[in-house]
Parts: structure tokens; sequence; C-alpha cells
């Protein structure tokens, strides 16, 4: 069931409105009789840390050698 209330009567009955969201409703906020702002359960997004680990390889050799040419701009010729 969706109701909609007047802004004052949101300030007056933010609790009672938040609880009825809680038990399923749907609650539209209005002003002046236009739909401002919908109260939603609120919904925590947590990241997963590490939830691709083992799914990729790569070479170690080709991250940690450097390459000659910028070896040679960082440190100069390597003769």
């Amino acid at each position: 069931m969706a109701i909609q209330v007047n802004m004052h009567e949101a300030k007056s009955q933010l609790s009672a409105l938040v609880e009825r969201v809680l038990s399923g409703e749907q609650v539209t906020i209005a002003r002046a009789g236009n739909p401002v702002i919908d109260l939603v359960i609120h919904r925590e997004d947590r990241p997963v840390i590490g939830a691709l680990k083992g799914t990729f390889t790569y070479d170690a050799d080709a991250f940690d050698d450097a390459d000659a040419e910028i070896r040679e701009m960082f440190y100069g010729s390597a003769d």
C-alpha cells in the first residue's frame, strides 16, 4: 500500500512513517501536493575485499624487471 503525506504531517509523524516503511509500506512526502521524496529502507553496500583472489595470474618477472629502455632513461647508459 502506498501513502502520500504532506511535508508538515511528515515532520510531526516521522517516527510513525518510518515504522510504516519498515513494515513494508511505501511512503511519499509531498510539498504543495507534488511528490518530492520517497522514504525507503537504507541498504548498506559493503565491498567484498579479495573476491577475485586466485582468479587472475600474471608473470611477476614482466613487472619486476624494468625494460632496458626505461632503465636507461632513469639510470643512464648501461655501458
